[in-house]
């Protein structure tokens, strides 16, 4: 029992510390929707971007990597400015919520552009901003596509989105040009272990264990482009 109690008061310490907190600075952008600025992990508020390695339909039905173009599209729109960022809350991974440039949300710039959806289970705050991007055809919208939160863990009867009419054979182009034994992109080829305990691991190529890593299953591996891999400690090995 005490040691619950020193627990939940340690959590407790770290959320009353962060809340109310700002971070200043060019941030390191791991993917479309984490960055660093400093030593501060900033996970953008309640919205879900395409995975690095998520392949999505352009508007000829073709396969694009959408989550490696979310990222450039969004280091792009930084392009070296400030960023704030106000630690309005955290999650249980201690990251911040919320992040402006120049007074522009982060989150909002992303769900209107196509580069990410409104996460409603969490906040309806950017529905509408998803609405304008779904009618603009942005990014993702142009074609068609599996919401991040689905594509995680993809199956037979995923719903496959798209601005006015997805494709029959959508699912399928989409499955099958989604291997994750395949890097997203030729500067993307770190593997990264989710499930390793307590923390997750990441595997640089020439590594011990780079080669046996298989990248399934898709709920649990991932690509990353930088060693910054989303918060995981690198392979002792």
């Amino acid at each position: 029992m005490r040691l619950l109690v020193v627990i939940a008061l340690c959590l407790f310490c770290c959320f009353d510390a962060a809340f109310g907190k700002q971070v200043r600075g060019i941030p390191q952008i791991v993917d479309e929707d984490t960055i660093y600025i400093g030593s501060t992990k900033v996970l953008f508020s309640s919205v879900d971007a395409p995975e690095t390695e998520q392949v999505c339909l352009d508007t000829s039905g073709k396969n694009w990597s959408c989550g490696v173009e979310a990222k450039e599209r969004l280091g792009a729109f930084s392009h070296n400015r400030e960023w704030i960022c106000e630690l309005s809350g955290v999650d249980i991974y201690l990251r911040a919520l919320s992040c402006t440039v120049d007074g522009e949300s982060v989150s909002r710039w992303l769900v209107r552009n196509g580069w990410a959806l409104a996460f409603r289970r969490y906040s309806i705050e950017y529905v509408a901003d998803e609405d304008f991007a779904r009618e603009h055809k942005h990014g993702v919208w142009s074609g068609a596509f599996i919401a991040p939160w689905d594509w995680r863990h993809r199956c037979a009867s995923t719903v496959i989105l798209g601005a006015i009419a997805v494709p029959v054979d959508a699912q399928g182009a989409l499955f099958s040009h989604a291997s994750t034994d395949r890097p997203p992109a030729a500067n993307c080829l770190i593997k990264g272990n989710l499930s390793s305990v307590p923390q997750c691991i990441y595997h640089l190529p020439g590594g011990r264990f780079y080669d046996r890593l298989s990248m399934q299953p898709i709920s649990s591996r991932r690509w990353f482009c930088t060693e910054a891999a989303a918060g995981c400690r690198r392979s002792k090995l």
